[in-house]
């Protein structure tokens, strides 16, 4: 009883002392930033463990005309009571209306051009959050298509029209196309051009600017960018970019958002090379044991096992390499298809169940015995968003979803109907959330 009194006034210290607090609109925020210390990452003084998803529609669904405010208010609920308290989310997309496989509208629709809508439902986005002291890790560019990202800042440079694998198949056509963007002057003169407007901005409904709003946890730099032919160009773009974002923020975080290391030999990532950089503060891991072909849906009891061996395996590895590093890291995108590989939101979740469980037990092991991983990010939340067509590309008009638009809807979306799935995150959230309670009170007792 007396070491638990102990840690109850040590908690309530701690709280008075280190975290501020702000009254906006008769809710009560934290308003402390993510940091890191000795290689964790921390908030309010403790170590910051989470339960997070991949909510990249977010700022689309945010807009007060052309979005859905009430479902995203209805969604951030639904997330919150399910214990989730970081979102990966898009906080940047460009191309016109004419570009295919990509989110519409766009917050860029020319360089320099920008819809204040978007904007402003990027605004509303991160103010709600706020509200409910969640964290955002804000996507800044995208190596694929489906937010314009590299491609589009290419074609704005001149380099001809994006040469869009849906249509062609050819995928080293298009990765030697988007891998030109790590070395093109201009291209990158367009993307730091847009960093300066959006670090800068000032949050139309808060009236906080984005760089001193601690609902960000970090700016990243891309959505899986990948070297391949270009592993130099790339690595010194890295270094570059992840420079320049501390010249004009040094309140946030700054990772890199790719998956680590490829399962396969030519992707030209490695999570000890591309992350060994002083602006890069923490790791990221993608694991797709469907898409790397581990895992079959179609035949589930012969392939689970096997994944799991591989999934741990890539995982160990990741971790190693982030001790070796000395910094922290995150698996903040993995997931596998509804069962049989039915892209109908009536399809069952018993094998991803399963698989989520699985994984999320993992990282909780790791966590648990202070290895350097402090959260993970499911993909994706779908919340009230139905496919219009299950397995087609996304078009206008078309509700949001966690699939994003160059890939078949439906595919690996949690809805606000699974809740046998929310089971497992909630399960998994308070398992997460209750480590921070953990590791104080075992440093108390040392």
């Amino acid at each position: 009883m007396k070491k638990l009194n102990t840690l109850l006034l040590f908690l309530l210290l701690l709280g008075a002392s280190c975290v501020k607090q702000t009254k906006e609109d008769g809710n009560t925020a934290l308003n402390n930033f993510v940091t890191i210390q000795n290689g964790a990452l921390v908030l309010n003084g403790s170590p910051y463990y989470f339960m997070g998803a991949n909510y990249w529609y977010g700022m689309n669904i945010g807009m007060e005309k052309e979005g859905n405010r009430q479902r995203l208010i209805n969604e951030l609920d639904q997330m919150k009571a399910m214990g989730i308290t970081n979102l990966r989310i898009l906080a940047s997309s460009e191309g016109d209306e004419n570009q295919a496989f990509q989110v519409h509208p766009t917050m860029q629709s020319a360089p320099g051009k920008y819809n204040e809508e978007v904007f402003e439902g990027l605004d509303f986005l991160l103010t709600e959050m706020r509200k409910r002291e969640m964290k955002a890790v804000m996507v800044l560019n995208n190596f694929w298509t489906w937010s314009g990202g590299m491609p589009q800042y290419l074609q704005w440079a001149g380099k001809g029209e994006v040469p869009y694998p849906q249509i062609s198949k050819e995928w080293e056509k298009f990765t030697d196309f988007t891998t030109q963007f790590y070395s093109n002057e201009e291209a990158n003169k367009m993307f730091e051009a847009h960093l300066e407007v959006l670090i800068g901005r000032t949050n139309s409904i808060s009236g906080v600017q984005y760089k001193e709003d601690p609902t960000i946890m970090s700016w990243q730099l891309s959505n899986e960018p990948r070297g391949y032919k270009k592993v130099n160009e790339y690595r010194q773009w890295i270094k570059r970019t992840a420079k320049y974002i501390k010249t004009l923020d040094t309140n946030h975080l700054v990772s890199l958002g790719s998956e680590g290391d490829s399962p396969g030999p030519n992707a030209g990532i490695n999570l000890l090379g591309d992350n060994d950089i002083s602006e890069i503060d923490y790791l990221t891991v993608h694991i797709w044991a469907q898409n790397w072909r581990w895992y079959n849906p179609d035949e589930p009891e012969n392939t689970i096992e096997d994944t799991k061996l591989k999934v741990k395996k890539y995982l160990d590895k990741h971790i190693k390499d982030a001790q070796r590093l000395g910094k922290p890291a995150v698996l903040e995108e993995f997931g596998i298809a509804r069962d049989n590989n039915d892209y109908s939101p009536k399809a069952t979740t018993i094998w991803r169940d399963k698989y989520y469980q699985y994984v999320f037990d993992l990282v909780y092991q790791y966590a648990k015995k202070e290895a350097p991983i402090f959260g993970m990010n499911f993909w994706a939340y779908s919340g009230e968003g139905r496919p219009t067509r299950p397995k087609e590309y996304w078009q206008k008009g078309d509700d949001f979803i966690g699939d994003p638009p160059h890939e078949p809807q439906g595919w690996y979306g949690v809805y606000d109907k699974d809740k046998s799935t929310q089971e497992v995150i909630k399960e998994y959230a308070k398992k997460m959330n209750s480590l921070t309670t953990i590791q104080v009170a075992e440093t108390i007792e040392r």
